[in-house]
């Protein structure tokens, strides 16, 4: 049976931008791409990343820093730069740039949105990237969902490791910060878009009494200082909060029936908690509790994709870092490697993840591209 899509994936560890770039060549080589997704550590010199990337791939191409990179085979990586070219004339990927967070959140209007009209919206889905302490994510994501209506939607927030200083997105030879590229995909190969996680709600309330919306900073839980609330909630001292704890005991937010994961991104020197999610004055969070273990989870939830597409070309995942805090904190990367390496899976660790118009932590959202007899 012939393939109607070809897609070949390519990592390096190559300190030198334009060498890791021709390694990728070197791996992808013996197919005319139509389309490349790449993910990267931020401590490369992306200026040159970026130049490398248009002057030797002729095709689009989307791409963001990450807080870690992911690859079947190799499984959750650090320092690298993973890609996957994609080969189909089946598929058309075009990239919509927002330049301007900001000014998008004012008028989207202007954006280049304007071609989503043109599209067959039953045979689209979309990848989105943004700038991953832009905190805007929630009103970018909503103007975006209203203008797709109802077109799938998966994607996340760019990273830099765990030192929270600038995230990028790449577009035309270039890193952006304040900046998002919405990459909208025609095909008619099968598609579906996923997310898991393996937390349940407990019956823990946290009720916030005081909040920041612009800066996502919680002030008060319960009515008391949120740093103690929370640390009383999940049965440690304040001095013993670290993202391992936060990754081991994020809090739920109820939206439309269903529970996702709200997490914390730090504790400030006032005692305040500062958030990965938009959060506010009023609403009723409860403390999370695990309901099977990660690899259980992550093992349950990718064979959902080979009963929805019984044959993955490429799986692009979104995947927490907190998430990967927890493998490592259970020395678990190992097991997860085994676990990915059956699928064809590139991806990266993130600081939010995009699951149609909700932005959510501690998941995994994912979309499945599925090959079809050509």
């Amino acid at each position: 049976m012939s393939s109607a899509i070809e897609v070949k994936f390519g990592k390096s560890f190559e300190r030198d931008a334009q060498k890791a770039v021709a390694e990728l060549a070197a791996q992808t080589e013996g197919i005319e791409p139509d389309a490349l997704i790449f993910f990267c550590s931020p401590k490369y010199d992306l200026a040159a990343l970026g130049k490398a990337i248009r002057r030797t791939f002729n095709c689009p191409a989307i791409g963001c820093t990450t807080a870690g990179e992911i690859l079947s085979g190799a499984g959750y990586i650090e320092g690298s730069i993973v890609c996957a070219a994609i080969a189909s004339d089946k598929l058309a990927m075009m990239p919509v740039f927002i330049p301007d967070l900001k000014a998008f959140v004012e008028d989207p209007r202007p954006q280049a949105l304007g071609l989503l009209d043109a599209l067959n919206r039953e045979n689209c889905f979309t990848l989105f990237l943004i700038d991953g302490l832009s905190m805007l994510e929630e009103p970018i994501i909503a103007r975006i969902a209203h203008a797709l209506k109802g077109i799938p939607l998966i994607g996340a927030s760019a990273g830099d490791g765990l030192d929270f200083g600038h995230t990028y997105v790449y577009h035309d030879g270039a890193f952006h910060e304040n900046a998002a590229v919405l990459a909208v995909f025609d095909t008619s190969l099968p598609f579906v878009p996923l997310h898991i996680q393996h937390f349940v709600p407990t019956g823990e309330r946290l009720v916030i009494t005081e909040a920041d919306i612009a800066t996502r900073t919680v002030r008060e839980i319960n009515g008391m200082p949120a740093v103690e609330e929370y640390a009383n909630a999940v049965g440690v001292t304040i001095d013993k909060l670290t993202p391992l704890v936060f990754a081991a005991h994020p809090v739920m937010l109820k939206i439309g029936g269903e529970y996702y994961v709200r997490s914390i991104l730090k504790v400030n020197a006032d005692g305040s908690l500062t958030f990965f999610c938009a959060i506010d004055t009023g609403l009723v969070l409860t403390v999370a509790r695990h309901s099977t273990t990660l690899i259980e989870n992550l093992e349950a939830g990718l064979a959902k994709v080979r009963q929805a597409i019984p044959r993955p070309a490429m799986i692009f995942a979104c995947d927490c870092i907190l998430r990967r805090l927890e493998m490592k904190q259970y020395d678990e990367l190992d097991k997860v490697k085994s676990v990915l390496a059956q699928y064809p899976l590139i991806g990266f660790s993130t600081y939010g993840e995009q699951f149609g118009a909700v932005h959510v932590n501690h998941t995994l959202t994912a979309l499945v591209l599925g090959d079809a007899p050509s």
